[in-house]
């Protein structure tokens, strides 16, 4: 149960972060950051456990790996980056 919850708020840092270096925190809420966050850290774990050597982490493991939140936060900024394309048709950074 404690990994669920830090997972989540893990999933907020990494989903506000990615917000702001998208340029994109003025747009979106508290829970849209989570959401992301942890959608983002599924897309990036995914990524880079597909690269042999690099690996994915686990965001929610105590105390956090830094391979998982580096993931998690690709993950997260291309997520954004998609979302940019459909919405708008361009990205912004």
């Amino acid at each position: 149960m404690l990994g669920f919850i830090w997972f989540i708020i893990m999933g907020g840092i990494i989903g506000w972060l990615a917000s702001m270096v998208m340029n994109r925190d003025a747009a979106m809420g508290k829970f849209w950051n989570i959401v992301v966050g942890i959608v983002g850290s599924f897309l990036g774990n995914m990524i880079m456990s597909l690269i042999p050597g690099i690996g994915g982490g686990d965001l929610g493991a105590w105390p956090p790996s830094i391979a998982g939140v580096i993931s998690a936060l690709i993950g997260a900024i291309v997520l954004l980056g998609v979302l940019n394309l459909i919405q708008r048709g361009n990205v912004r950074g």
